[in-house]
């Protein structure tokens, strides 16, 4: 695994050494994975679906045990210390997780009773989240009624109910529209900001990881394959992106783009090329030439700055956005889906 990071390691809330999870003694979801988070930053887990993500979390939140290895959350032990872990952190599911014959106030109150919190405490503390969450007005109304978007805040006001010192949110816009997405990010903005959280998430959103986070483990097939900030991490391509199509696709023309000044590097991707060039604004008029006089002709040319995606490819081999799911991540995500749709 390859550390990006500028800032000496400080006040870590999280620190995990080794972490691996193996089923039925075969399938090996997380692979010795190494990464730590320090207080009051929002830290990312990118990937795609089947990645090793919400195993990961899982086990963070004491929910599985690890094969191998282990972590500390606040210095508390999640194998030995599983119940100060709990009573520390916040956890906001994949799956949406409200009753749905219950109302906005007596779900939160729900998780309230789960904790232990009294029932003094926790009422007001209820009616302060669904303030949080702009859900005051709809207290008194069974989930059942609630769009998708409402669910999630109340999914959110619900994590927050024990006023954790860590967050946990697994893919925490999934299956919401573009507006509502946003608007969840909003929030997460706001628990950093005015509460000073420390907030960890899975996504496979590149923007999302991109708009949210002050750093990002990209994890692949179990592993962690490289951790920085977003910035960093595109800076770490070296140069501009360019993405080529020609019209003879079956003709591989990776060796002539490469002998073009300022080339560094030169992919072949479903008759797509991806180039990556010191100085993109000559390299792109430099290859049009080269091809025109090769006798080909260029369908497609994009000259852009690098982005996650990029970032993605460079460290697994292939983009994020071509990456096959899991089956079970699959119709994991077309149950949530159909849950925020009604």
């Amino acid at each position: 695994m390859e550390q990006i990071q500028t800032d000496s390691v400080d006040d870590e809330v999280i620190v995990v050494e080794g972490l691996t999870k193996v089923f039925n003694k075969t399938v090996t979801a997380v692979d010795h994975i190494n990464f730590s988070v320090k207080r009051g930053e929002i830290f990312g887990f990118l990937g795609p679906n089947g990645a090793g993500k919400t195993t990961t979390i899982k086990m963070l939140i004491t929910v599985i045990h690890p094969t191998s290895g282990g972590a500390k959350i606040l210095g508390g032990d999640i194998a030995k210390q599983g119940r100060d872990v709990r009573a520390a952190i916040g956890v906001v599911p994949q799956e949406y997780t409200a009753d749905e014959d219950l109302t906005a106030m007596e779900n939160i109150m729900l998780c309230a009773d789960l904790y232990g919190i009294p029932r003094q405490v926790s009422k007001n503390r209820s009616m302060e989240l669904l303030a949080l969450v702009e859900l005051t007005h709809f207290k008194d109304r069974r989930v059942e009624t609630f769009s998708g978007g409402m669910r999630r805040r109340l999914e959110l006001a619900c994590g927050l109910i024990n006023r954790p010192k860590v967050l946990f949110l697994d893919e925490p816009t999934l299956g919401l529209d573009v507006q509502t997405r946003v608007a969840t990010w909003n929030y997460v903005k706001m628990l950093k900001k005015e509460f000073g959280m420390t907030l960890f998430l899975t996504t496979h959103y590149l923007e999302e990881a991109d708009a949210l986070c002050d750093r990002i483990a990209i994890m692949d097939h179990g592993k962690i394959v490289v951790i920085g900030r977003p910035g960093e991490l595109k800076d770490s391509l070296g140069g501009d992106i360019i993405t080529l199509s020609i019209q003879k696709e079956q003709q591989d023309i990776t060796d002539l783009i490469s002998k073009i000044e300022h080339v560094k590097e030169v992919k072949l991707e479903k008759g797509n090329y991806t180039i990556k060039s010191s100085n993109g604004e000559i390299t792109a008029p430099l290859i049009i030439e080269a091809l025109r006089k090769n006798g080909q002709i260029v369908t497609k040319l994009a000259l852009t700055k690098p982005t996650l995606n990029e970032v993605y490819m460079q460290y697994t081999g292939r983009s994020m956005r071509d990456t096959e799911e899991s089956a079970d991540s699959v119709i994991a995500q077309r149950i949530t889906m159909g849950r925020a749709n009604r």
